[in-house]
């Protein structure tokens, strides 16, 4: 069964699915949407829960270890799978198509998942997640569809956004939501349950943050640490979400992660960047990036972008803009120079 996003939380106070399917390349709607569906397994009963993440392909056999296992105190399960590329490959989608085969009993698999290609959802794997759980597609949101999003989403906060607010608003975030959600957090701070006029969002909303944050990326890609610190240390003065600001970071660190794993298989082609969105203005940069930055520091890159995510979700103890100055440095040591500003 497919499920828009907005229909997901009605959907789970009837009844709950044995298996979860949530994709997209829209972080803070993947996120949330998985967060309502891990709440209403916990309400349910489902307080065990093992997360699974699939980096190289060679952790299925933990999914089906988890699936086969019982917990020591009989309870409930909820199987965690992280699968960044959407595509589990053969040996993944036998687990998935076997699993779903099989289901095990006081088990819920959830499936979090980045932008899946059309084509895959032809596959049997898919069709066979679909035919027994739920499929939840998320899509960036533009036009109507994010000027009403926004509008829920002060809502939640007891404001409400005029016309002229809320189309401001759209304009300056970018379509980026999360900068869209912390900034509705901080006009709630600044302002309480009111209503917003646009001078409020001219006057509190930093304007174009996206850009800035892709700045900082850039020069990381270039190994430019001195530069990277002080946009990093512009950006926290001037309000940025941190975020926001991780998301763009250890997204680059994906794509460089991923390219890594393509051109060991059958080198990178056209196809390839294609593939991953690397467009004629950006491969020669990319390519530096990965000549400079071997798999082994990528993963010391991406383990501190989940510590991090951690301390922003308040899940450990710690300041989530030092985390964010860490990996900047382990981003650029490669170089084990100084670098040029």
């Amino acid at each position: 069964m497919r499920l828009k996003v907005d229909q997901l939380a009605g959907a789970l106070q009837k009844n709950l699915a044995p298996v979860y399917w949530v994709g997209g390349d829209e972080p803070l709607q993947v996120g949330e949407a998985a967060d309502e569906v891990r709440a209403a397994a916990r309400r349910a009963g489902y307080t065990t829960r093992e997360v699974v993440s699939v980096e190289t392909g060679n952790e299925w056999p933990l999914l089906m270890a988890e699936a086969e296992s019982l917990s020591i105190f009989s309870d409930k399960k909820l199987i965690d799978l992280r699968l960044p590329s959407a595509k589990p490959g053969i040996e993944g989608g036998k687990v998935l198509v076997e699993y779903c085969k099989k289901i095990p009993d006081d088990t819920i698999l959830l499936i979090t998942a980045g932008k899946q290609e059309a084509a895959a959802q032809k596959s049997q794997w898919f069709q066979a997640i679909e035919k027994i759980g739920v499929v939840v597609q998320v899509w960036p949101l533009q036009g109507q569809e994010l000027l009403q999003w926004l509008q829920r989403r002060a809502e939640r906060r007891g404001m409400h956004l005029s016309s002229e607010a809320v189309r401001l608003l759209a304009s300056r975030v970018e379509g980026n939501l999360l900068a869209a959600a912390q900034e509705i957090e901080k006009l709630f701070i600044l302002h309480g349950a009111v209503t917003i006029e646009k001078a409020a969002i001219e006057g509190d909303v930093a304007d174009s943050s996206r850009f800035d944050v892709f700045k900082l990326v850039e020069a990381l890609s270039a190994g430019k640490l001195n530069r990277a610190v002080r946009i990093l240390q512009a950006l926290r003065a001037e309000g940025v979400a941190a975020p926001v600001v991780l998301w763009a970071i250890s997204r680059e660190a994906r794509l460089l992660w991923h390219l890594h794993s393509e051109a060991k298989v059958g080198g990178l082609s056209e196809a390839t960047f294609k593939k991953y969105q690397v467009w004629d203005k950006r491969k020669q940069a990319v390519q530096e990036a990965m000549v400079r930055i071997k798999p082994a520091e990528l993963r010391a890159i991406l383990l501190a972008c989940a510590a991090t995510d951690a301390r922003v979700k308040g899940q450990v103890t710690g300041d989530e803009w030092e985390g964010l100055f860490e990996i900047c440095r382990l981003w650029v040591k490669p170089l084990r120079t100084g670098t040029a500003a």
